[in-house]
């Protein structure tokens, strides 16, 4: 049975028994403490003088800041344009950009660099790090139904971030591209001139295209030039916003929040639609809380507070000086290109496109982070994990998810060619507002459980924070129609694999815990039986570490000898980012021959049983490579058992086991080392 092989155990369970995690944050990191930086030491670059900081800021705005910090391309254009769109008057322009500032400085400043980022897990962020935390453990009662709605809720926000991968890159690269057109209408002369509209989608195509195919050769070398590219974006947007707005420097009275609230007065429900636009320019706030542990808080908030967010602000105030000068205008509408000089704005195409692209291979290295999360935390089936650095044991590359992705990019290019970044900018937003309200959620009940806010403290914060989520998420759902349903219908399709996977797996684990011996009765009968010994060392793989294994048990019935080692393996995952490796394996000898092995690993981290065993000699197992024999299952499904899991589930978690990646892969098993047993087994 593979059960064994494929298990990482749902339970996350210590020998013991007792759970494994480890609690999210704490007192001592709540806001308004001494100290608080809610970052864990053992996570992160270590920072230790100005130039650490400088050089760690400077990665950090290649990979947390390419989302937002690419959304002046599309965002302050979407909001006079389209069907929920105002007209380009000076009331309106105050307006718009009045509620800039202000969700850039709530949402961002206020939400996530103040609070949101100090709820770490041992340094890391993430909608995934919280549910490690907030999941419920062993049976579930009456006490844990609350908290396994909780877990549905965040996995579903977890899944929008799929839907939220697919477009952002499309929608950056093609609004990079697409400034060809407003510096060069026509490409030729004559009867042989080409409209370069008619290049956008090629060309936003086959960079997408080559964007992928790159995925396989790591980051490490391109990762280089991803802090530096960025730079010279930020450095780039700000200027030409200052441009703008010495031309006109009395649009920085927008920043009076006044005008907001005369623009939704004016325009009612036409101005509430009109944030499904506005939210735009704080995509990308998860980003700072996901990356966290790769870069570190203190990096992240300089970053935004010396450059990303003083650039955002200066470009969006700049673009609002140049409406409020010439209007829409004639020709193309595109005021982020329009303010840059005409002798810049062939190379502003340039800089853009490489910006969109950093920002694109951010979220494709976040769907890669992701999925290796949720395998090791049982919600997603084994697939290949390949890590491009020897250094960097974060850099991997998914192939599967890889060409998932790439096949949505594709088919969003196609659909929304006539549209172009306009028509996707209705599909996008649902997805970041909907994870942005369900982290919220969960971050308040961190701050209740672990911190141990008051109740009205709690409700007043995440209230507020709501009020700003849910308004947004609500102004988006008026797109569904018109391509907001996308990332709608991803996620629902992977919250289905999610929670179909880990319902299988429990139903699949339930039936090997019947099927097994508790250890010290299989050893008392193993002692009686006095099999014959062969030279060696077999290793069975069990995710339970109490009971023996249904392989060992059918390897006796039917080869009736053992190995002179055996050793019962586990892996468990532990609800922590990564576990150290000095505290990685303990070996535990059983007594005639029999050893027990259990090796702990992070959510963020790939297990690899070869390691493990060569780990095992100190603490007295002789092995050698040349004599060790793997011992995995290969189950048959039925969908004739009563394991309670509906027929459709049934059929589609088979699916799922079918074609997942072979145990030898995922652990770095040898498989000329490997030997299978099969069997059938009834959920």
């Amino acid at each position: 049975m593979q059960e064994s092989a494929s298990s990482l155990p749902a339970s996350g369970r210590s020998p013991s028994g007792a759970p494994s995690s480890r609690s999210l944050g704490g007192p001592s990191s709540s806001p308004g403490t001494s100290g608080s930086s809610g970052h864990s030491p053992s996570h992160g670059p270590k920072i230790e003088n100005t130039s650490d900081l400088l050089k760690v800021s400077l990665a950090a705005l290649g990979v947390v800041y390419g989302d937002i910090g690419t959304s002046p391309l599309y965002a302050f254009k979407e909001c006079f344009i389209g069907e929920h769109g105002v007209p380009v008057d000076t009331a309106n322009v105050f307006g718009i950009l009045s509620l800039f500032f202000w969700s850039l400085t709530l949402v961002v400043v206020f939400k996530y660099m103040t609070y949101i980022m100090r709820a770490d897990n041992n340094g890391e962020g993430g909608i995934l790090s919280l549910l490690a935390v907030l999941a419920p453990r062993g049976n579930v009662d009456r006490r844990a139904v609350g908290r396994l709605s909780l877990v549905l809720l965040g996995l579903f926000g977890a899944a929008l971030l799929y839907g939220d991968g697919i477009i952002t890159p499309v929608i950056s690269v093609f609004s990079a591209v697409e400034g060809v057109t407003v510096y060069a209408p026509h490409i030729g002369h004559g009867p042989y001139a080409v409209s370069t509209a008619t290049l956008v989608t090629p060309v936003t195509a086959t960079i997408l295209v080559i964007l992928f195919l790159m995925q396989k050769r790591g980051t490490a070398g391109v990762g280089a030039l991803f802090g530096p590219v960025m730079l010279v974006w930020f450095v780039s947007i700000a200027l030409f916003g200052v441009v703008g707005i010495v031309k006109n420097p009395s649009v920085l009275a927008a920043m009076n929040p006044i005008h907001a609230i005369r623009f939704f007065a004016h325009h009612k429900l036409h101005g509430f639609l009109a944030l499904g636009s506005v939210v735009l320019c704080v995509t990308g706030g998860e980003a700072l809380y996901a990356d966290m542990g790769h870069f570190g808080q203190r990096s992240i908030r300089f970053a935004w507070y010396t450059l990303v967010f003083p650039a955002l602000l200066l470009n969006y105030f700049g673009q609002g000086a140049y409406l409020l000068a010439h209007g829409k205008g004639a020709g193309t509408f595109s005021p982020f290109f329009q303010i840059v000089p005409s002798w810049a704005q062939a190379p502003m195409v340039v800089v853009a496109t490489l910006a969109t692209i950093v920002a694109s291979q951010a979220l494709i290295s976040g769907g890669f982070s992701l999925t290796r999360q949720a395998v090791q935390l049982g919600y997603w089936p084994r697939v290949a994990i390949v890590h491009t650095s020897e250094d960097a044991e974060g850099q991997i590359y998914v192939p599967e998810i890889n060409w998932m992705m790439m096949v949505g990019c594709l088919a969003l290019v196609l659909a929304f060619r006539k549209e172009g970044s306009t028509g996707l900018a209705a599909a996008y937003g649902i997805a970041v507002t909907g994870t942005m309200a369900i982290t919220s959620i969960l971050f308040g009940v961190v701050v209740r459980e672990r911190w141990g806010w008051s109740v009205p403290k709690v409700v007043s914060l995440v209230g507020l924070f709501l009020v700003i989520d849910l308004s947004f998420f609500g102004a988006n759902l008026a797109k569904i129609a018109d391509g907001g349903w996308i990332p709608l219908v991803v996620a629902v399709g992977i919250f289905t694999v999610m929670t179909t996977w880990k319902a299988g797996r429990a139903a699949l684990e339930q039936f090997v815990q019947s099927a097994s011996l508790p250890m010290d009765l299989f050893l008392g009968d193993l002692q009686e039986r006095s099999l014959p010994r062969v030279k060696g060392t077999a290793v069975f793989m069990t995710g339970n570490p109490d009971g023996a294994p249904v392989v060992l048990l059918h390897h006796i019935k039917h080869n009736k000898a053992l190995h002179e080692q055996v050793v019962l393996l586990s892996v468990l995952t532990d609800r922590v980012p990564e576990v150290p490796a000095q505290k990685r394996v303990h070996v535990k000898e059983l007594g005639q021959g029999f050893f027990q092995v259990i090796a702990h690993y992070g959510f963020m981290q790939s297990p690899n049983v070869p390691a493990v065993i060569r780990h095992c000699k100190d603490a007295g197992l002789k092995t050698a490579e040349g004599d060790i024999s793997y011992f995995l299952g290969r189950e048959t499904l039925l969908t004739t058992g009563k394991s309670g899991l509906s027929r459709w589930r049934k059929l589609l978690f088979g699916f799922l086991s079918r074609n997942a990646r072979p145990a030898t892969s995922f652990f770095g098993i040898p498989p000329n080392r490997v030997v299978e047993m099969g069997a059938q087994i009834e959920l």
